[in-house]
């Protein structure tokens, strides 16, 4: 790891300031207020028009902020800074223009951390392609268990200008970043830092897996503690080696195998820690259960493993990394066991919305009918089917893309039976199900991880697993 003192970013008075903030939405509408209130004059673009974005604007524009509607690419006379929406791509006409005047872009996370006050919670920052809500929300737990004031903020749970402007009083924050909000967050200097995994994602946001996982390792730039690595995925580590961090900071690795000095690992289904010890080549402190992690599956544990690696680093104790794990429960759709039906298992993982996350989930269960399909985003399945071929008992293939599964599994798995269902209305979840349930056998897993998008069928991935969901209850009360 690189070395070198970094110095805070310069505050920034924004009173009578030209700001333009690119893109309304979820970021956007907050970010123009809390600007506008601090004086700045503030001109909102965005590309539509539609009704939600009128609404948006005549709420602005009552405050008296300039909204400008279906047109997001010319950058507004005499702008001193942009604010963007972190889902706006690099490489738009607006941020040419503004590259070509001069004028700097700070996403949302960058203008919170420049707004922060002097006494400011520390930042405990997680990004990766997968699993990081899971992990940032076992962290929030872990330091809650520690009895410190935290929330879980980022790109999820409470927005990060509201945490760093709200009355509330933090200790630390566990952070969520996306790939998206680190390509617009230069000067964020997080305490600790967590890469969880790197996998092809988002690639055409980021025009390369390159800048992709460059944007990902922005997250260790500056760290002062730890930069907390994933022993499995090599790129990881390799972009802790190209960190420019603080003196004394520290790699740390976690690995669902025996850990070595200054890792995190699995002994005898313990949870422990080889790195915030004394004497680490010699000692290890036990931390938790394998069973203390809900669910014990393996991409879970090593979720865990991240979690309390940037807890320890934070100096909480053992038996909070305990208690935190503990009292965490998942959120909804990810790998949730909805029901036991004739002795057959069902998992609603509807969240597995890529290739490399359905592929952990796959990992964690065998014999399995699964159930997989949907918008496939440019993605290929050859690698994964291939992977998981010895743990297919059936598939059932639902979706606009499914040909391309089905394709790949008559490629690497010609023996495993296929069902492929040509409907996309309601009841279509519901055959599924009624499918996978003809293929399965007691002991077997009907595993919903879609490896896709949901759109196709579905408002969103919450709503494909209600429907899977649904259908797995009806079978049981038919049989009851």
């Amino acid at each position: 790891m690189g070395s070198g003192q970094v110095t805070s970013s310069e505050p920034f008075d924004f009173q009578g300031k030209h700001v333009t903030v690119a893109g309304l939405g979820v970021s956007g509408v907050p970010a123009a207020k809390v600007l506008h209130g601090l004086g700045a004059s503030v001109t909102v673009v965005n590309d539509g028009a539609d009704e939600r974005a009128r609404a948006q604007a005549a709420e602005l524009e009552a405050l008296g902020i300039t909204v400008r509607l279906g047109d997001g690419d010319t950058l507004p006379e005499g702008s001193e800074l942009i604010v963007t929406a972190p889902g706006w791509k690099p490489d738009k006409p607006l941020f040419a223009a503004a590259e070509q005047a001069g004028v700097p872009v700070w996403g949302d996370v960058e203008l919170a951390w420049r707004l922060r006050g002097p006494d400011a919670a520390d930042w405990l920052a997680v990004t990766g392609t997968n699993g990081k809500t899971t992990t940032v929300q076992m962290l929030a737990s872990i330091l809650k268990a520690a009895g410190l004031r935290t929330a879980a903020v980022g790109n999820i749970g409470v927005s990060l200008l509201d945490a760093v402007l709200g009355e509330e009083r933090y200790d630390v924050l566990a952070v969520e970043l996306s790939s998206y909000q680190l390509h617009w967050a230069p000067s964020l200097r997080a305490h600790s830092a967590a890469v969880l995994n790197l996998a092809p994602d988002h690639l055409d946001w980021h025009g390369s897996m390159e800048a992709y996982a460059a944007d990902k390792g922005r997250i260790y730039e500056g760290n002062r503690v730890a930069c907390v690595y994933n022993v499995a995925d090599k790129a990881t580590e390799d972009l802790v080696r190209e960190a420019d961090v603080e003196e004394g900071c520290r790699a740390v690795g976690f690995t669902l195998g025996t850990p070595g000095p200054s890792q995190l690992g699995v002994v005898e289904g313990l949870l422990v820690d080889r790195a915030f010890v004394e004497d680490r080549h010699k000692n290890a402190q036990e931390l938790a259960e394998v069973g203390d992690v809900n669910p014990p599956a393996p991409h879970n544990i090593a979720n865990a493993l991240a979690a309390a690696a940037l807890a320890r680093a934070y100096g909480v104790p053992a038996r909070a990394v305990r208690d935190g794990l503990r009292a965490f429960t998942p959120d909804a759709h990810r790998i949730a066991h909805v029901a036991d039906v004739d002795g057959v298992a069902y998992v609603d993982d509807s969240k597995a919305t890529n290739t490399h996350a359905a592929e952990a989930s796959l990992a964690a269960y065998e014999p399995i009918v699964w159930i997989a399909g949907g918008l496939a985003k440019g993605a290929t399945f050859d690698e994964l089917v291939a992977k998981s071929a010895k743990r297919l008992r059936g598939a059932v293939l639902i979706g606009a893309d499914r040909a391309l599964i089905r394709e790949a599994l008559a490629r690497h798995a010609p023996q495993v039976p296929v069902v492929d269902l040509d409907r996309t209305d309601t009841g279509a979840m519901r055959a599924a199900v009624q499918e996978a349930r003809s293929l399965a056998q007691a002991g077997d897993t009907v595993l919903l991880a879609p490896a896709c998008a949901s759109m196709d069928m579905f408002a969103n991935y919450n709503k494909r697993g209600d429907a899977f969901a649904d259908a797995v209850r009806e079978l049981g009360s038919a049989d009851g």
